[in-house]
């Protein structure tokens, strides 16, 4: 039994609820269940059932045991893992079928990219500052990093592991000049995890510092679009060399900008969330809340 049927069971039998929340519930489970490759929002939904948003996130959490959304994704879930094992339907074609092709580019943020120059990366940042600040984001302590050309880095730290977090970012240019600047990098925290701040007419201006392999492979993460996924494979085909599979899964893993550059919608060939270096638990967050936003 899959958890959709698991929580439509619970739902309707074990907790039934009375009256007019009864009908609410049971209208929602149908929708969802039958409409869910459209991803119903939340407002959606409630104004087909004309009830406030927020009266009906009560009401369903209380009698399913789960929101909406988690229910949705669920139902979601189920299905995914039925076109990719019992039909063998592709990683892309997946995501289309179950209605996750948005068009959005890089979660709608229009991130502007440039990259640093061979020699540049070569002097592993010799005449560069990077000015550094721990802040608050839905996926724990996030360490940014910023020159005077825009966003050079973006890590994720557990509580306690904000040395580790630095230590692991700062070796990577390791001649660069680091100035604890928490002042400097907040704008940057604001805008990269507030949907409200991304704006077309306000690109995201990011700047790549790694090789010419990597960089090719971060600019084809950037093209991923919001609520999309695909494989190593596909990357390497993006960028020409089809046979180098491993090399495009260790640049997706030195990836210095995480979240903006999406390395966490890179899946290994079968579609299994394979190792990402801030961990697995965070990439699966991630890419949860990028759901509920697609």
């Amino acid at each position: 039994m899959t958890l959709a049927q698991q929580i439509d069971l619970s739902a309707t039998t074990d907790i039934t609820p009375d009256g007019d929340d009864y009908e609410t519930v049971r209208r929602v489970i149908e929708m969802l269940t039958v409409e869910y490759q459209s991803q119903p929002s939340l407002e959606t939904i409630a104004s087909a059932l004309r009830q406030s948003p927020t009266q009906l996130q009560k009401t369903f959490t209380r009698w399913a045991g789960l929101s909406p959304k988690a229910f949705l994704q669920a139902v979601t879930l189920d299905h995914a893992k039925r076109l990719l094992r019992q039909e063998d339907l592709p990683l892309l074609e997946t995501s289309i079928e179950l209605g996750l092709s948005g068009p959005g580019r890089l979660h709608d943020l229009f991130v502007t990219h440039e990259a640093m120059s061979p020699g540049e990366w070569k002097s592993k940042g010799m005449g560069l500052t990077i000015r550094y600040g721990f802040h608050p984001s839905p996926f724990g302590q996030a360490l940014v990093m910023a020159t005077d050309r825009g966003l050079a880095g973006l890590a994720f730290a557990d509580a306690g592991g904000e040395k580790a977090c630095y230590d692991d970012m700062a070796c990577r240019w390791p001649n660069a000049e680091f100035a604890a600047d928490q002042i400097a990098t907040a704008p940057y925290a604001a805008r990269v995890f507030d949907p409200g701040r991304w704006s077309q007419e306000e690109p995201l201006r990011v700047v790549l510092i790694g090789s010419d392999f990597q960089v090719r492979v971060w600019q084809s993460l950037l093209r991923i679009p919001l609520g999309r996924a695909v494989t190593y494979s596909d990357i390497a085909q993006q960028i020409g060399q089809p046979t180098a599979s491993r090399a495009v899964g260790a640049a997706v893993g030195r990836n210095p900008i995480s979240f903006v550059v999406p390395c966490h919608r890179a899946l290994g060939k079968s579609g299994a969330l394979t190792g990402y270096h801030w961990g697995l638990t965070r990439k699966r967050a991630m890419l949860g809340w990028e759901a509920g936003k697609v």
